[in-house]
């Protein structure tokens, strides 16, 4: 399940009930996407009813870059499914779902961009899903607690490009046998080299990744209903104990010697996520939230790290990401047409993790703002559909390399639900 970066790596909401509104998620019933939202949500269910939703969503994302000349991504198009179930019995609500957490890429033609030095893409893809078993308890009316077990699994494609002297300086550490692999340069890889030396472990898949890991996370999260008109909700998000992400790789380098081998990305992890949020519902037509995230992608993304090895011995990696925490403020509104008919909108802004030196442009992490608009439509008593539409508004940023990275997106979400 691949995705484009929205907030960070995450996406800019969780279900088209509530990308509609911006994001905002914590203290309304959203449907399963309560799974990757707020578990507690789920508690809002009627007794002994039953819900099944299934959902596709499509990033669009649109990305250029700018160094020598300009490159255009053809990476425009992500395909996201999702399900989710769940049954209330008395106090109990329990489910599963399947749903992409997100991630990022790009994907572009060299030959529009000749300093790369190669005529073959560069690319980059990253995707993070989760298998998700949520429980809430409704302790009275009012209170509800919840938790969930999250089953995770990431995948990755990187064909990167650059001058060996670049790659030299990301190298930590090697056996003795791989400090000849010099690009030309005298002294072995930490030396100069105006030679290109490329990576290259992808399986130009659009739901998948070459490289692939696996993992448990969990989430708790509470919903309290103060009165008709105002409902609080929290959550918190556990960072991700993933395996190392292992792959076949493509290694050239010293003038365009092939090595073959695997490649370990290590420690590649999701940050912890805190969140709390609003909802006021004024009359039975009107609703507003807004949430407040905190996204600690500083305990996750300080270095981007690789080890190649093979029967001559062994490579270490490091590139230095150092993202920065990011807050996400999500507002929205929907407004009751009438009973079958739901209109919604909402802002989404969330400040932008990547510094500019050490932003990449295989990992155009950018935007912060983003617009998104929602209808929902109830074809009779015991299902619906709902749809969303989100803009991420063009971010320009310039790396510490000197390349200009415009970044915006179009993404779209539908969701058929059954009740039972």
């Amino acid at each position: 399940m691949a995705a484009n970066a929205t907030n960070g790596m995450n996406l800019e909401g969780y279900g088209p009930i509530a990308t509609g509104m911006g994001g905002a998620s914590m203290a309304y019933d959203n449907g399963t996407a309560a799974v990757m939202n707020n578990p507690a949500t789920l508690g809002l269910m009627e007794d002994g009813d039953g819900r099944f939703d299934a959902a596709l969503g499509m990033l669009g994302p649109d990305v250029t870059a700018t160094g020598a000349s300009a490159a255009d991504s053809d990476g425009t198009m992500y395909w996201m499914p999702a399900l989710g179930y769940a049954v209330r019995e008395g106090n109990l609500t329990y489910g599963i779902g399947v749903f992409s957490q997100g991630g990022m890429g790009t994907d572009y033609d060299t030959d529009t961009w000749p300093a790369m030095g190669e005529a073959q893409e560069v690319r980059s893809e990253v995707g993070v899903g989760r298998l998700i078993l949520p429980v809430a308890f409704n302790v009275n009316d009012q209170l509800t607690l919840a938790g969930s077990a999250d089953l995770v699994w990431a995948g990755m494609d990187l064909r990167m490009s650059m001058p060996c002297s670049s790659l030299g300086g990301m190298v930590t550490g090697a056996t003795d046998a791989f400090t000849a692999f010099a690009c030309d340069a005298p002294n072995g890889f930490p030396g100069g080299g105006t030679d290109i030396a490329q990576l290259d472990f992808s399986d130009d898949s659009r739901f998948t990744g070459a490289a692939k890991g696996y993992g448990l996370a969990g989430k708790l999260g509470i919903h309290y209903q103060a009165n008709d008109v105002l409902a609080v909700g929290a959550t918190f998000h556990s960072r991700t104990y993933m395996s190392d992400l292992d792959a076949g790789v493509n290694f050239w380098g010293n003038g365009g010697i092939l090595m073959t081998g695997d490649i370990t990305v290590k420690n590649f992890q999701w940050p912890s996520t805190f969140a709390l949020g609003v909802s006021v519902t004024p009359s039975d037509k009107v609703q507003l939230a807004m949430d407040v995230k905190r996204i600690r992608w500083s305990e996750t993304m300080k270095n981007f790290e690789m080890t190649f090895s093979n029967a001559g011995g062994s490579m270490d990696f490091a590139m230095p990401m150092n993202w920065e925490d990011q807050t996400v403020v999500s507002l929205g509104g929907s407004f009751a047409v009438s009973d079958a008919v739901t209109l919604r909108a909402g802002y989404n802004k969330g400040t932008n993790p990547v510094p500019n030196s050490t932003l990449n442009y295989l990992f155009p992490a950018t935007p912060e703002n983003h617009v998104t608009l929602g209808l929902g439509y109830v074809l009779e008593d015991d299902s619906e559909i709902n749809v969303s539409y989100a803009r991420a508004l063009m971010q320009t940023d310039t790396s510490g390399s000197g390349v200009k990275i415009d970044h915006a997106q179009n993404n779209f979400q539908f969701m058929y639900s059954a009740k039972f």
